[in-house]
């Protein structure tokens, strides 16, 4: 069954807030290796100019991740699950997230097409601080593969 190619335009506006904390921080700089001290130390970012510890540059991918989740299994769009395979994923940053940010995510569905007995689902997701000053733009695009694929 092929996506509603009708959800293209939709927007999810955010359900909640996350509040981005020194823990989750280290528990993903960990989670992935990276010993930057700028993820770990407190006054390292400080020098560096940062108002706190600042996460990693996938670190948004957790609550990215939510956000898709919301709109694939949403029965109307016509998702087969066990059919999809994550085919892009771009992060746009107008700063980094830091402790002690509240991050709010707005999600679009920019484009939904088939090709090649495939469908595809470009989404957009709009992060901002509680503030509503614009943190980062990440994007993906979700491949369903067809049938016979």
């Amino acid at each position: 069954m092929p996506l509603d190619e009708s959800f293209t335009g939709r927007v999810y506006p955010p359900r909640s807030s996350y509040e981005v904390s020194r823990e989750k921080i280290r528990e993903f700089a960990d989670a992935i290796g990276d010993a930057n001290p700028l993820f770990r130390d407190p006054e390292a970012a400080k020098a560096a100019g940062y108002p706190d510890v600042i996460a990693p540059p996938t670190f948004l991918t957790i609550i990215n991740l939510a956000s898709i989740n919301a709109i694939v299994t949403d029965p109307e769009l016509g998702l087969d699950y066990s059919r999809m395979v994550h085919g892009d994923q771009q992060f746009s940053y107008t700063r980094p997230a830091h402790a002690g940010d509240e991050l709010l995510l707005t999600t679009h569905i920019d484009r939904i097409m088939a090709r090649a007995g495939n469908d595809f689902i470009n989404l957009r997701a709009e992060i901002t601080d509680a503030d509503g000053a614009h943190i980062a733009t990440t994007r993906a695009q979700l491949v369903v593969r067809g049938e016979d694929a």
